[in-house]
């Protein structure tokens, strides 16, 4: 299916999306009463054409519908539970059956292989275990490749590290954050990971910029590669960038994607950019129908340099709930991490504070230095500060350069840099 033409590939999206949604309708009262409000049967979906005339699934209706009332089988056949982080609500609740299972394993393994991941591999998944989906989504994966996972989890970074010096690991799945804590580390303790056999970072679960991996490779001397996914579609597997790094290749044979403006919900043209859409086309537990995911992207459908004829996606940068309006102006905090690694002399690390006086709202950016800077701290301010106000077209309120390592790192978990206390 990765190399199928788009005739073929369309022949089996059409067959599945047919039965998962006649799966939905039979087996979820929250799809049977939207089909019936828009005067709608499973007959009336034949091809991904239709898709259409379906309304979205958001986030609400999985809150709205909490723990397990999107669920299509009983509890009997779901033999694991995964949920969202739930950071601005109820968590999401997502069940799979041993097919689920399968599945997604499956996915993930063909990820592993595009990135260049092989049986005879070692992969130490800094992911973390639990509820989160990543953790145990990559292990699965790869084993179902047939390859080597040290599952180390999240955290104990020390560790982390000595594992990769005692195990030689080739691969490390994290975050992008925690990549480079990593290798702030593995300095403090006199090793230089670039001597390390480590040769890939599969990172994910955050946004990450282009200087943002360029970062990583440098620092660790690895090849960084970008894995997607979510919750409430499967998990990391959704898709993932091969070795050629233009685009992260979505199996469309398990996951459909749209590109909806976010503001209408109408379709962009093929190439322009808005939110991603996603409908699961083999998932027993959670059928999802057109599911508005909030991230911003756009879909390419040219055949890869690998060979590959799945649809690529480009690299999330953010989301459109990420977007940040502050007097008028409207920015999202990658366009400020794309600034910050433009300068040498500055850490990848950030945090953005939002905060209202009276009536005005007021932006306030801290950036941090790197460890050994010895130069004009008033120079660079004024030069970071032009920079900003260009990039998003307003000055900022207040920057502040920051000693090497005041800003609080991320052992587990997804980093935060957007802190608003504007309702507070």
């Amino acid at each position: 299916m990765e190399s199928a033409s788009r005739d073929e590939l369309r022949e089996v999206q059409n067959s599945r999306l047919r039965a998962a949604v006649q799966n939905a309708y039979e087996n979820v009262d929250f799809y049977r009463e939207t089909f019936d409000e828009h005067g709608l049967t499973p007959d009336d979906i034949e091809s991904v054409e239709d898709l259409s005339k379906l309304p979205f699934t958001t986030k609400e209706n999985f809150r709205d519908n909490y723990p397990t009332g999107m669920f299509a089988v009983e509890m009997d056949d779901v033999v694991r539970i995964h949920a969202s982080s739930g950071t601005t609500g109820k968590p999401k609740i997502v069940g799979y059956t041993r097919d689920d299972l399968d599945v997604w394993s499956k996915a993930v393994a063909r990820c592993l292989v595009a990135a260049g991941i092989g049986a005879d591999d070692v992969v130490q998944n800094a992911y973390g275990y639990g509820l989160f989906t990543g953790g145990l989504g990559l292990h699965q994966g790869v084993e179902e490749l047939g390859a080597t996972v040290i599952p180390i989890g999240g955290g104990n970074t020390q560790r982390q590290v000595e594992m990769l010096d005692d195990l030689g690991s080739d691969v490390i799945s994290c975050t992008p954050s925690y990549a480079l804590y990593l290798a702030e580390v593995a300095d403090d303790m006199g090793i230089d990971v670039r001597d390390l056999p480590l040769r890939t970072v599969i990172f994910g679960a955050e946004p990450c910029t282009e200087p943002m991996r360029n970062e990583i490779e440098e620092r660790l001397g690895v090849t960084g590669i970008d894995i997607y996914g979510l919750s409430e579609i499967v998990g990391p597997g959704v898709s993932i960038e091969c070795e050629e790094q233009d685009g992260l290749h979505i199996w469309e044979d398990y996951f459909y994607p749209e590109v909806i403006d976010p503001n209408t919900g109408d379709p962009v043209a093929e190439g322009e950019e808005g939110e991603l859409v996603l409908t699961t086309l083999a998932k027993d537990a959670l059928p999802v129908l057109r599911y508005r995911t909030g991230d911003l992207t756009t879909l390419n459908y040219d055949t890869c340099e690998c060979g590959r004829t799945c649809v690529r996606m480009d690299n999330i940068t953010g989301r459109s709930d990420d977007l940040i309006i502050v007097r008028g102006v409207n920015f999202y905090p990658s366009e400020v991490e794309s600034v910050v690694l433009e300068f040498d002399e500055v850490a990848p690390h950030y945090r953005i504070d939002l905060r209202r006086e009276g009536n005005l709202d007021q932006l306030e950016i801290t950036v941090e230095l790197v460890e050994d800077f010895d130069g004009s701290s008033t120079d660079l301010e004024t030069r970071i500060g032009k920079r900003l106000s260009n990039v998003l077209s307003f000055t900022p309120d207040e920057l502040n350069l920051v000693e090497y390592g005041d800003i609080a790192r991320t052992e587990v978990g997804k980093v935060q840099r957007v802190y608003d206390h504007r309702g507070q």
